[in-house]
């Protein structure tokens, strides 16, 4: 399961006899108009974000229904006193002559939510009219990140090895958000990041991991354990990334048909243990073609720097 959270943006309405039977049904008495604010919210879209990811139309449709009752904070802080607003209701809204990357029909989620009219709310209220506070972000999980390449959910190393925003064979790799479980919050925010409707995602509790650390006031063993597993992992995707070069350009020499394109799609699902066995193979192979040795070696067998000096690569 996957959390994620999307930015949107916020539009003022005024409440209606009609919408107050919705929103009666969340509240613990009757509210008459004059005591109720409400809004629209574009909650999130079917079209591809910055960060190349998107719900598609099925998945909109169930976060129509899972979002409806659920509460508006600020800054996606999951304290009481926080609690804003709430949705009475939400509608998947159509946008004709729209097509998403995905191939899809445009179409959008669209959510109304309430507050009361009291004083505390007066300077909100003012600011959602003015303008001011306009982008909403909201939180939910899904249960799955497919992949556009394989069809498989991006986050399994093992069966997928694609990477955002990489093109693979003339095709650009996108993440489908599937399959919904439950929606969370919508919180007031600062920053959008969607073209349209500004995105902003996230997983586990919305932040990163560094993020969360750094709201620890004390120092700890932990700080010092967290920079150097930083520096082992970025020692090790630098070394998978001349690994998967040095693949590539002797695939390129050993299988002549093979494109660069090709064989660099090949390398890219492959993880250290099968690209060195890779490796390994091309290697043999021109070797074996022509009559010498890829690099110098001084294994059993072999006279070691005193022996055949003829036999050399650059």
């Amino acid at each position: 399961m996957r959390t994620v959270t999307k930015e949107a943006q916020t539009q003022a309405a005024d409440p209606v006899e009609g919408e107050l039977g919705y929103i009666n049904r969340l509240a613990c008495r009757e509210l008459t108009a004059e005591e109720v604010y409400t809004f629209a919210v574009r909650l999130c879209d079917n079209q591809t974000d910055r960060d190349e990811e998107y719900f598609d139309r099925a998945a909109l449709g169930k976060l129509a229904q899972l979002f409806v009752g659920k509460t508006g904070i600020f800054d996606h802080s999951w304290s009481a006193k926080d609690q804003t607003a709430r949705l009475y209701r939400t509608e998947l809204v159509e946008e004709p002559g729209v097509i998403t990357q995905a191939g899809e029909p445009g179409c959008y989620l669209k959510g109304y939510a309430y507050m009361l009219r009291t004083g505390e709310n007066e300077a909100l209220i003012q600011e959602i009219e003015g303008g001011i506070k306009k982008e909403v972000s909201v939180s939910c999980a899904v249960s799955r990140c497919v992949c556009s390449i394989c069809g498989n959910d991006i986050h399994d190393r093992a069966l997928c090895s694609h990477v955002k925003g990489r093109v693979y064979e003339g095709k650009r790799c996108m993440v489908k958000l599937a399959d919904p479980t439950d929606a969370y919050e919508w919180s007031f925010v600062a920053v959008p990041a969607q073209r349209r409707a500004g995105v902003v995602k996230a997983y586990g509790t919305g932040k990163t991991l560094r993020q969360m650390l750094a709201g620890l006031d004390r120092e700890g063993p932990w700080r010092e354990e967290l920079r150097q597993l930083e520096k082992e992992a970025q020692a090790g995707r630098k070394y998978l990334e001349g690994l998967r070069q040095e693949t590539v350009r002797l695939g390129l020499l050993a299988e002549q048909n093979l494109g660069g394109d090709t064989l660099r799609s090949i390398a890219d699902k492959l993880e250290g243990e099968e690209l060195e066995a890779l490796r390994a193979c091309f290697e043999k192979r021109l070797e074996q073609e022509l009559a010498l040795p890829v690099q110098l070696t001084y294994g059993a067998g072999e006279t070691g720097p005193q022996g055949d000096n003829g036999v050399f690569s650059i």
